[in-house]
């Protein structure tokens, strides 16, 4: 089995497919070279297993290689422009490419002429790659490392530091900066954060980018510092609508790292809750926006616009605001819908004490249930969002409730809004059965029944009916 020393000095056997030694050995007495690429070795030196296996084979083509990959699998030239044959095997799957050089032409991603060269060298072809923790490679079958612009002492020095001049010619690298520093807790190098400033993501595609914001808020790792690298880049310019919270960069940053950490400790209070993968999404896009939520400034009416004071947030602006944001970067429904009911949710609270009952009611229908809204609520530290509604109400703020979010969860859990919201006591059928006939008067019976229910006016099936009862006899 072949073996890797991580960067911690530790002896990691990764998983490899037998099959991929097997095919490695016949390219070798082809008289060719393989060689694993990009995230799998930057994760086999961490010590983490890996599953995507992208090999570079070197000196011999596609003729010779080919055959050899026939032996154990179904090929498919997957990008003729690209050289790479994807093999499918029983249970696994493998890409094989040539080394390659790419010269860019023209506009956008695909803007590129891309020519593959067996005879480049390792070093050659890796110089088109983005950071050098990315452009190392391991020979196999014996995993030999290859590292020509020493990617392994800036995984060591948990710098981020961009190969060469071609860097530039794909702007979403940008981005990808931010993802890596997040995911393998990396700072940016100085001349990679200059570099960065100087490029532009306007040639991109929503697809790529939601893709890397993606992978910057979800995956794991430490989201802060991902931020850190989208500030030092200056993309706070390019998406104005990302804000500090309570104008403070590293508070958002907390919040950021603690709905990271939620995504694995779900359980507060005894109470443990399952969250979809739409629902992880949702939460982890509206802490990226909440600073948009608890300060906003307006000019004191008759004055200038130097004398801002704090006033309530506007929440019709929040969800304009997060509406836009989301519109720049995916087109995904669940997102634009219940992305902004996060945010309003938090702007309805005022975090000195937990709503009543009935408030909480209506809470839960806005929402459609208070699961994901409780979870944000855990990550936010409640002091601060004390004082900082102190701040907007212009008072001087109480003790804050420190275990505000810990009190809405049990206030949720207690009146079963978790998962759902309440549904209304009278349905069509009863008030059919009660003389009522369909039509107009039928909806505006239950939409006031029920809103009698949620403030608690009403608080049994046969209080509505009653009350209904009572209303037709007074017609």
């Amino acid at each position: 089995m072949a073996k890797v020393t991580t960067l911690a000095g530790e002896i990691f056997e990764p998983e490899l497919p037998g099959r991929l030694l097997r095919i490695a050995e016949e390219i070798r007495n082809a008289g060719g070279r393989a060689f694993l690429v990009g995230g799998w070795v930057r994760d086999a030196l961490l010590g983490r297993n890996c599953r995507d296996y992208d090999v570079e084979v070197y000196d011999i083509g596609q003729e010779e290689l080919l055959p050899i990959l026939k032996k154990y699998g179904k090929t498919n030239l997957v990008g003729k422009a690209f050289g790479v044959i994807h093999l499918a095997m029983k249970g696994e799957s493998l890409d094989f490419s040539f080394p390659r050089t790419e010269s860019k032409v023209g506009y956008g991603h695909r803007g590129f002429i891309v020519e593959t060269n067996a005879k480049l060298s390792f070093k050659e072809a890796a110089y088109r790659r983005d950071f050098t923790i990315n452009a190392m490679g391991m020979e196999l079958p014996d995993l030999t490392l290859c590292d020509p612009y020493n990617g392994i002492e800036d995984l060591k020095a948990g710098v981020l530091r961009h190969v060469g001049a071609a860097f530039v010619e794909d702007s979403l690298r940008i981005l990808r900066g931010v993802q890596f520093a997040s995911r393998f807790q990396l700072t940016l190098a100085p001349e990679t954060i200059e570099l960065c400033r100087t490029l532009s993501l306007s040639d991109l595609s929503i697809e790529r980018l939601f893709e890397e914001f993606k992978k910057w808020l979800l995956k794991p790792g430490k989201p802060s510092l991902g931020l850190r690298a989208f500030l030092e880049i200056g993309l706070d310019q390019y998406f104005p609508e990302i804000k500090p919270l309570d104008g403070s960069w590293e508070n958002l940053g907390r919040i950021l790292d603690n709905v990271a950490e939620q995504r694995v400790d779900r359980c507060f209070g005894g109470i443990c809750l399952e969250l979809t993968e739409d629902q992880i999404s949702e939460i982890a896009f509206a802490a990226l926006l909440c600073g948009n939520v608890f300060v906003d400034m307006f000019p004191v009416a008759g004055e200038d616009a130097a004398s801002m004071k704090p006033a309530f947030v506007n929440i019709p602006e929040v969800t304009k605001v997060a509406q836009k944001f989301l519109g720049r970067i995916t087109s995904e429904v669940h997102l634009m819908r219940n992305v902004p009911k996060l945010l309003s949710g938090l702007a309805n609270l005022d975090y000195d004490s937990v709503p009543m009952d009935s408030d909480m009611r209506w809470d839960a229908v806005d929402q459609g249930g208070l699961k994901s809204l409780c979870v944000l609520l855990r990550a936010i530290p409640a002091e601060l969002l004390a004082s900082t509604r102190s701040a907007i109400l212009g008072t001087t703020p109480n003790k804050p409730t420190t275990d505000f979010a810990e009190k809405y969860i049990q206030s949720a859990a207690r009146l079963d809004l978790l998962e759902k919201a309440p549904e209304p006591f009278l349905t069509g059928k009863m008030l059919i059965d009660l003389g009522v006939k369909p039509g107009k008067q039928m909806g505006e019976l239950i939409k006031e029944s029920f809103e009698l229910q949620l403030d608690e006016v009403l608080e049994t099936v046969d209080d509505a009916i009653e009350w209904v009862r009572e209303k037709i006899n007074r017609q």
